[in-house]
Parts: C-alpha cells; sequence; structure tokens
C-alpha cells in the first residue's frame, strides 16, 4: 500500500480518535458514552498500529508526528497514573520513613562519622594554628569577635517578626540546597558526597573553636543546638541518600550496575523527601529561638530546648526500632515512590 493511499484510508479514524481526545480533555472521560469509552480505546491501539506502520516505512514526518500527538493523548487519558493521597504520604511520614532508616542505619552512621571526622577536624587545626582561620572559618565569621557579637546581641532588639520570617525562608531554602546537593553527589560514587559532610564539618568545627577561644562555648552551642539538631541530622539523612546511590555504582550485588543504580535511587529518593519535615522544623528554629540570645534566653533554657527536640526527632527517627520493627515488613509493602 502505497503512503498517500495509507493515510486516506486512515484518516477517518485519526478525525474520530482527535475528536473524542479534545471531548474527554475538556470534558473528561465521564463526558463520553460508554459506547465511545469503548471505542476510544480502540481507536487507541488502532492508531498506535498505524503510527508503527508510517515510522517502519520512513513515512513523512508530519504524518508521524500527528500521529505520535494522538497516541500520547490517547495514552495519558487511558492510563493517567495513581495520584498520591494524603493517608499513602502521611503512612509514609509516620511509619516508613523510620522503617526505611532502620534499614539504611548504616548509611546513616557512615554520613555521621564523615560530618564528625570534619568537626573534629576543623577543631583541632584551629586549636593547633589559629592562622588556619582565612582556610577554615566562614567568610561571614572571620572578621566577627564573640565576645562583641555577644554583648551586640544582648544590647539589642534582636530581629522583627518580618525579619524572622524572612530568614527563616532564606535558611530552609539554603538547607534545601545543601541536601539536594549531598544527594545528588552519590554519582560521584559517593566521594562528592563524603567531601561535602566533611567540609560542613570541618567549617562548625573551626567556628566552635574560635569561640571557645573566646569562653564563649557555652553561647556558641545555645545558638547552634536548637536548629542544629534536626539540620545536621537531615543533611545527613541526605547524605546517606547519596550514598545509597553510591552503593548502586559500586555493589550492584550481581544485578546489571543500570539496574541497580534505579533500585538504589529509588530508596535514596525516599530518604530525601523524608528529611523535608526536619528542614521546616530547623529552619523554623534558626529564624526564631536560634536568634533569641542571653539575656533573653538564657544558655540553661535553650541547651535545655535543643535536648527536647533532639530527643523528640530522634525518638521519631528510631520509632521502628521502639515499635519492634514490626512496621517494616507492613510498610515496606506500602510505602509510596515519594518524591520532593
Amino acid at each position: 500500500m502505497e503512503m498517500a493511499e495509507f493515510i486516506e484510508s486512515r484518516r477517518p479514524r485519526w478525525e474520530k480518535l482527535e475528536a473524542l481526545l479534545d471531548r474527554s480533555e475538556s470534558h473528561g472521560l465521564r463526558g463520553l458514552s460508554l459506547e465511545e469509552a469503548r471505542s476510544l480505546g480502540k481507536l487507541y491501539r488502532a492508531v498506535s498500529s498505524d503510527l508503527l506502520w508510517v515510522r517502519a516505512r520512513s513515512g513523512s514526518a508530519d504524518v508521524s508526528a500527528y500521529l505520535n500527538d494522538l497516541v500520547g493523548r490517547a495514552y495519558a487519558l487511558t492510563y493517567p497514573g495513581r495520584r498520591p493521597r494524603f493517608a499513602d504520604v502521611w503512612g509514609f511520614v509516620a511509619r516508613g520513613f523510620p522503617a526505611l532508616m532502620r534499614r539504611e542505619w548504616r548509611m546513616y552512621v557512615a554520613s555521621v562519622l564523615l560530618l564528625l571526622a570534619g568537626t573534629g577536624f576543623g577543631y583541632l587545626g584551629m586549636l593547633v594554628d589559629p592562622d588556619a582561620a582565612h582556610y577554615l572559618v566562614p567568610a561571614e565569621h572571620l572578621n566577627m569577635d564573640p565576645v562583641k557579637r555577644a554583648a551586640d546581641e544582648a544590647a539589642g532588639d534582636g530581629m522583627t517578626a518580618g525579619q524572622q520570617a524572612q530568614f527563616t525562608t532564606f535558611l530552609f531554602t539554603h538547607n534545601i540546597q545543601v541536601a539536594f546537593l549531598a544527594f545528588a553527589l552519590g554519582i560521584t560514587m559517593g566521594l562528592g558526597t563524603a567531601v561535602m559532610l566533611f567540609t560542613n564539618g570541618l567549617f562548625l568545627g573551626a567556628l566552635a573553636q574560635v569561640y571557645t577561644a573566646k569562653g564563649m562555648a557555652g553561647w556558641f552551642w545555645a545558638w547552634i543546638l536548637p536548629h542544629g539538631i534536626p539540620e545536621i541530622t537531615a543533611i545527613c539523612i541526605a547524605g546517606a541518600a547519596g550514598l545509597v546511590i553510591a552503593r548502586g555504582m559500586v555493589a550492584p550485588r550481581g544485578l546489571r550496575r543500570g539496574q541497580a543504580l534505579r533500585q538504589e535511587a529509588v530508596t535514596a529518593v525516599k530518604l530525601l523527601f523524608g528529611t523535608l519535615a526536619l528542614f521546616v522544623l530547623a529552619g523554623f528554629i534558626e529564624g526564631t529561638i536560634s536568634q533569641i540570645h542571653p539575656p533573653k534566653l538564657s544558655v540553661a533554657f535553650k541547651v535545655s530546648f535543643a535536648l527536647t527536640v533532639g530527643a523528640g526527632v530522634y525518638a521519631y527517627l528510631l520509632s521502628d526500632w521502639l515499635r519492634g520493627g514490626k512496621a517494616s515488613a507492613e510498610d515496606g509493602a506500602r510505602e509510596p515512590a515519594a518524591t520532593p
């Protein structure tokens, strides 16, 4: 059959399918009668065959594009996919994520150890060589005297409610960027993730030593810990997600590397999704409680608050252990393929 003859003979069903698609997209599938809905399915399969025929014979690019558009639209209506329900998301947050943390605890511990190694290196580096501050201390704190800062904070009025809201939004956005970078760098076989975790710990340790050297250790930890516990925990979970991706590349466990990487990527994305609530909590605290310094809020109160928040965070993350692991098997089957 010649191409022109083929087009003329098939054009009526193409136009019929196009008309049904236009109606369905405007009024939904419920706007079709039962017979029309059945006809749409039959026409979808028939036009799919027509598209293959045209492509196999290197037919007109315009005809191929037209048919491809019809088939794509019909597929989207016929197989719309399953929309995530609130119950699915809540089930993952409440039970599925802690169960996932239990299964991937080794990656999380490795992530924490990398950050702690950087913290220790930064602290000792500043202790041994204070001149290394230009390399180890974050730029915004390089020329800031801890004692003067504490005095200025004690004498000032602090941030307004509007400034706190703006600062919270900035911190939340920044922390999400850090987490996504730690996750994405897993594709470097984990080397980029490891360097990023170590570097974040390096800056923290160096800054801690600067404040400790000025006798401001209590003030420093009262500033850092309230938001730092959920924030650092979330960053380490994101780092664990990056290491999970690296595991798929380095240790495919008998699978083809591409297949292993796809499987591990699903787990890694779920880990990353689970950090969102922690980042929201950390951003809110960092923009409020963390910025209220003595004497308005004492060091003892802020440290106690931080420990209370930390206890709540880890009670949640360890809840699968506390339930005796019963959720692991159940929620492992029910977890949605959640994405941020």
